[in-house]
């Protein structure tokens, strides 16, 4: 019997999805193919819906009002998050036609110390998520509110999450650790690393294409808007540049990346910023958009790149970042053997993969610029004594199997 598993992937204000039919098998090996994709874009705002079906080919594509504000002038997250809901299960339900959706799966960002694997979602496991709150604020109820929608819609369909977080349970304990006092640590307060879904799709991914790089030590380095590193030993994550929160590591579109907790106490004792605003700063105001003063978008920036010295500035300190963390990892890995890119900007921008693959030269890294140029999967040269990967990332495929495992 063919049946079918829905994944989703949530943002604050967008949502990504992958419908998977599922044939008869057991567990997350039972067959499946991708029925279609696509995304909710503007959810709060001006909502679009776009899919796609497994051959590239526009299925809908449409845009409908927001949602009304809430009793306090606004439109809450769960709120507005119920018409875009509504609107792709009831296409969904046109798409399956007599096939049985088993299934919705979510990604959440934080897992905290208690969730290191699925779980099916019930009342007291919805609440607890929503306990975890101040650890990813920005990030946590833009993972919970599709899963509320779904509930007050079809209570009766099983809801699955999916961590980001629990990829990294296997960090030893001194990569876990923070160097405060240690009740803070009681508290939840340690590393946890993140773009867990991701990375574990990466190294199902290299038992397949480089099983060599599967087995030894590889950095994998998930670049987009947010971006992070992951050191892989044996498939397994034993460190990674996120650490407690989000803003952690890498510089990012938005987000500032390793910073020194002086300048916080600077902002909040010399310039006498509050919480909130220290907060919109690091999450929204720096990055390559702080240091450029022009844009988060890496097209945007090599665009203006040759007219603009605060654009270089802000690409030089991305790549050096990357660079410098990138050592932390090696440290951590006691060598390298792999570099693998994946996400928006690994997968698509050939100019940063070359400036970061310059930066590591020391390593003996040698790329070929051919195949770097034309994306290829091996981008090094043949007598590169690192392998350089692109591999593209496929959270959606994660979260589904992550489904079959909980259910089976």
């Amino acid at each position: 019997m063919t049946r079918a598993v829905l994944a989703l992937n949530a943002g604050s204000s967008s949502l990504k999805f992958a419908l998977f039919s599922i044939e008869k098998g057991e567990g997350a090996t039972a067959p499946s193919h991708r029925i279609a994709s696509g995304e909710l874009e503007g959810i709060g705002t001006h909502p679009h819906f776009i899919a796609h079906d497994a051959n590239g080919r526009v299925l809908v594509d449409e845009h409908w009002d927001p949602a009304p504000p809430d009793a306090t002038g606004r439109a809450g997250a769960d709120t507005a998050h119920h018409g875009p809901m509504a609107t792709l299960m009831e296409w969904v339900g046109k798409q399956l036609g007599d096939v049985d959706l088993m299934a919705v799966g979510h990604r959440v960002v934080h897992g905290g110390a208690e969730f290191i694997a699925p779980v099916r979602i019930t009342p007291d496991v919805l609440t607890r998520l929503a306990a975890l709150t101040p650890f990813a604020p920005l990030h946590q109820p833009g993972s919970l509110a599709p899963i509320r929608a779904l509930l007050a819609q079809y209570p009766d369909l099983p809801q699955v999450a999916c961590f980001d977080t629990s990829f990294h349970h296997t960090l030893p304990p001194v990569a876990r650790a923070q160097a405060l006092p240690r009740d803070y640590a009681a508290r939840g307060v340690r590393r946890y690393g993140f773009h867990g879904l991701s990375y574990e799709y990466i190294a199902s991914a290299l038992r397949t294409c480089a099983p060599r790089l599967a087995q030894g030590r590889t950095i994998v380095a998930h670049i987009g808007s947010g971006g992070s590193l992951c050191a892989l030993l044996d498939g397994r994550s034993i460190d990674t540049t996120m650490g407690f929160s989000v803003l952690d590591g890498l510089v990012m579109g938005t987000r500032c990346g390793h910073l020194d907790p002086g300048v916080i106490l600077y902002m909040l004792k010399e310039e006498g910023l509050g919480a909130a605003e220290i907060e919109n700063i690091l999450y929204h105001r720096s990055g390559l958009l702080g240091v450029s003063g022009m844009s988060a978008d890496m097209r945007d920036l090599h665009a203006k790149a040759a007219t603009s010295p605060e654009v270089v500035q802000a690409l030089d300190l991305f790549v050096y970042r990357f660079a410098q963390q990138a050592g932390a990892m090696m440290a951590a890995l006691e060598g390298l053997d792999g570099l693998v890119f994946t996400a928006g900007i690994g997968e698509n921008d050939a100019i940063i993969r070359a400036a970061i693959c310059a930066r590591l030269g020391w390593t003996g890294i040698r790329l070929d610029a051919q195949a770097n140029a034309t994306h290829q999967g091996i981008i090094s040269a043949p007598d590169s004594a690192v392998e350089v990967r692109v591999i593209p990332t496929d959270e959606e495929t994660t979260i589904r199997r992550h489904v079959l495992m909980c259910l089976t």
